[in-house]
């Protein structure tokens, strides 16, 4: 194979002006001996070099004699490919300039077509995505947080821009102190809040804390997110499932296990099943956290969302010292922001920072810093309460529609948050799901909520327990209507609806 080694002087896309003289280099793969299989590859060779760009623009060849020299060929080999690519447009020739590649883009070669694997096919994103865990992203108050934030950042102080202290920025902790009593009814010092980067950072630190302190045990209703519990298992912990109902979790079976002293709850808002914790089990928990020296993990994830009434209190005002209470801004603002809090007793405060000193267990903090501007003019307030009016819309156009058009499935856990869950006739999930998956909508059935060990085995309801629909029937969808923007909820409801019982 004949060829000449070293690329024109500069790089690809780079123009060289100065003369290349009658010695450049110009590396060029050609096949051995003569003739017009030669020609034809030296036409191809240069055509290729320029296409791809290492040839760049304006780029001087060797002259015909020097390239016909180094490639041991014909001279006239060499200008008749000069010629034709001069002819094509490729390179250009004066007088007195020599040969040139010519001043032209040229566009790169179309990719072959790539063809996706079923897998990719199925995982590309539907037209309605009607899975909880988001809010309205689109409704995010961009002009009000932007405002905050210049606010935010002309007034901060120079230690602002450093480390700082492991719990958080001091001017967010004490806003959310004032917010979560007024709000929340959370009992809370500035000194006992911890900033966090979401609630399952704040979650990965409790559990590091109970696992190091020897109580390896946690108990987690029996519907709920494996993410949280897959959490909690990495960091050590074995989680057992407590049974929940139309009361929410059934508290009183806590005293089943001898060695627990921790529970995961979602007593506002149980979810999925959406129901608030029954007021005497709300009592039976905390008297048994005070009992055996335990700790309850309050998931206070979307209590600003009240809709009929007044938003159920938190739990954690009934006993600040047995109950750690986490919130977050995921929820009333937008997952992106990363921010989240927890309300911490006294005596786990040492080394719940300790712990978060050791990594990069930190928020970023200008965003705390916008976000107590934020509050503490108002916006906040104002941006729950439309978002509050927002939901409640969606949620009773949905209660309209399947009144309508599917009154066998009956609506439940629509008295607070951001879905609602739909009971389906028996041993219709499944179908329902696949179907909804047909008509361009991601849909979550209630079984896919339902507890799972460390091996995936599902827990297996006890004979007599109640299950979490009316009369224990467990098949239902979880649907999100808070997820999509205004403009295409309307689809989405029209779509739900074709393929209801």
């Amino acid at each position: 194979m004949a060829d000449s080694w070293a690329t024109p002087r500069g790089e690809p896309g780079q123009r060289t002006d100065s003369p290349a003289g009658p010695g450049a280099d110009l590396h060029l793969d050609l096949p051995p001996g003569g003739g017009t299989g030669v020609r034809v590859a030296l036409i191809r060779a240069l055509r290729d070099a320029v296409r791809t760009g290492r040839l760049a623009p304006g780029t001087r060849l060797p002259s015909s004699r020097s390239l016909a020299t180094d490639l041991g060929i014909a001279r006239n080999t060499v200008a008749d490919a000069y010629g034709e690519l001069v002819a094509e447009g490729w390179l250009t020739a004066r007088q007195g300039s020599g040969t040139r590649v010519a001043e032209r883009v040229v566009p790169p070669e179309p990719a072959p077509p790539r063809t996706l694997p079923p897998a990719a096919l199925a995982a590309t994103r539907p037209t309605y995505d009607l899975r909880p865990g988001e809010p309205d992203v689109s409704a995010f108050p961009r002009t009000a947080w932007l405002s905050a934030a210049r606010r935010a950042l002309i007034a901060a102080p120079n230690d602002a821009f450093g480390y700082g202290h492991p719990a958080g920025r001091p001017e967010l902790r004490r806003i959310l102190a004032d917010y979560l009593a007024r709000a929340r009814g959370v009992r809370a010092a500035p000194e006992r809040i911890v900033v966090c980067a979401g609630f399952v950072q704040g979650l990965a630190l409790l559990s590091r804390v109970r696992e190091k302190a020897g109580h390896r045990e946690v108990a987690v209703e029996s519907y709920g997110l494996d993410v949280h519990w897959n959490v909690m298992r990495g960091a050590g912990l074995r989680t057992v499932p407590l049974p929940v109902d139309q009361q929410g979790a059934r508290t009183a079976e806590l005293d089943r296990s001898a060695g627990l002293r921790t529970v995961l709850l979602t007593p506002a808002h149980q979810f999925p099943i959406g129901v608030p914790l029954d007021p005497d089990r709300r009592a039976a928990v905390v008297d048994w956290a005070s009992r055996v020296g335990g700790l309850v993990l309050e998931d206070d994830y979307d209590g600003e969302f009240r809709y009929d009434r007044q938003p159920v209190g938190a739990l954690q005002g009934l006993d600040p010292e047995h109950v750690v209470y986490l919130g977050t801004a995921s929820k009333s603002l937008a997952p992106a922001l990363r921010l989240a809090w927890m309300v911490v007793p006294d005596h786990l405060m040492d080394d719940l920072l300790a712990l978060k000193r050791t990594g990069e267990w930190e928020s970023g903090r200008l965003d705390q810093l916008t976000l107590a501007e934020f509050i503490d003019s108002g916006a906040y307030d104002r941006h729950v309460r439309g978002m509050r009016m927002r939901y409640r819309r969606r949620r009773d156009q949905l209660v309209a529609a399947l009144a309508e058009r599917a009154p066998r499935v009956r609506v439940t856990g629509i008295a607070a948050g951001l879905h609602a869950v739909l009971q389906l006739p028996p041993g219709t999930e499944q179908s329902v799901v696949r179907g909804a998956a047909w008509q361009g909508l991601a849909l979550e059935g209630l079984s896919r909520y339902r507890y799972r060990d460390e091996q995936g085995q599902e827990r297996q309801q006890e004979p007599g327990e109640p299950g979490p629909g009316p009369g224990g029937q467990p098949d239902a969808l979880v649907f999100a209507y808070g997820t999509a923007p205004d403009h295409a909820f309307t689809g989405a409801l029209e779509a739900l609806c074709r393929v209801l019982p």
